[in-house]
């Protein structure tokens, strides 16, 4: 038995026991992080450097791959570094910042999703009050305040779960440290006021998730007025890739929470909770650059810049 005080580091779980399935989950790790960090940083670069991509619309896509770099950072490269060195451990404070940091990105990204549903929902059904509604200004502050509402609320969480006893010893069911799975070594009376706050951050995510389910019944039913197929089609391709992002996120993260005990294992879990918090930063630019026209024209014309620099 151990308290908080006397652990120093935690005890992560291996995505497998053998060296040559270790030296190849390593690999797969690195061709998604490196795929991440090429798709995010393109899409980056293409929106800062084209000034046709400075509107609200990519502004925000601008702010959700910089989350998505910071989120899969987070927790990829400790797991690449596990599996290449053949090695379970995060210290004490590594683990703290690995909760911070991904519950900070976390719940900037879901924040920022909910903005950007509001962003589709003026463009579409409010079009002659886009500029006035979502102007620079109001742009930064709504983005400002899903990264400030993000770390506010990680940092609360955080400092509440490591103020918590441990006292049922410190190995992870997870390959990185996650608030449930560091309640589960805290005794049985002591986590009741984080199981609070986890519950009343879970009813404003369901808040936000509500949100834009009311944005997306509004906007088809605008779409559906449109009097002409290319003018609906036209409006549809700008919310496909938002509905996709949202939607891969969404149920990933859900199924990752919610998904019945009677399925449950740490291989499953594993595997689950690795689709949740990998997966959608490595697609998300994959879905933006493929259904959109204007990104695409952006890194061609990146690309043909970057030729003409060598030449």
């Amino acid at each position: 038995m151990s308290n908080s005080s006397s652990i120093t580091e935690f005890l992560l779980l291996p995505f497998a026991d053998t060296r040559e399935l270790q030296l190849l989950h390593f690999w797969l790790f690195l061709g998604i992080y490196l795929a991440a960090l090429l798709g995010n940083g393109l899409i980056i670069t293409a929106i800062a450097c084209d000034h046709h991509l400075h509107t609200p619309m990519y502004f925000f896509l601008l702010n959700l791959s910089l989350l998505d770099l910071g989120s899969i950072s987070t927790t990829l490269p400790k797991a690449m570094e596990n599996s290449l060195w053949d090695n379970r451990d995060i210290s004490y404070l590594g683990c703290a910042g690995q909760v911070l940091f991904f519950l900070f990105f976390i719940s900037a990204e879901f924040s920022l999703l909910t903005i950007m549903s509001y962003d589709r929902y003026v463009a579409i059904c409010k079009p002659l009050h886009y500029g006035t509604l979502l102007g620079s200004r109001a742009c930064v502050h709504m983005a400002a305040a899903a990264w400030g509402t993000g770390f506010l609320n990680s940092l609360l969480h955080t400092v509440n779960t490591f103020s918590l006893p441990l006292y049922q010893g410190n190995v992870l069911d997870h390959f990185f440290c996650e608030i449930p799975q560091i309640l589960k070594l805290s005794c049985s009376h002591s986590y009741l006021r984080e199981a609070g706050f986890l519950l009343v951050s879970a009813c404003l995510a369901f808040g936000c998730f509500v949100f834009i389910v009311v944005s997306y019944v509004q906007i088809l039913r605008a779409v559906l007025r449109i009097p002409s197929e290319q003018g609906r089609h036209k409006a549809f391709s700008t919310c496909l890739p938002h509905l996709a992002v949202v939607s891969l996120f969404i149920s990933t993260g859900i199924f990752d929470h919610l998904k019945p005990p009677s399925i449950s294992s740490p291989t499953v879990d594993l595997v689950v909770s690795f689709l949740y918090s990998v997966v959608p930063p490595a697609v998300n630019p994959l879905i933006y650059s493929m259904r959109n026209q204007e990104i695409k024209d952006a890194l061609r014309k990146l690309y043909e810049y970057t030729l003409l620099q060598h030449e």
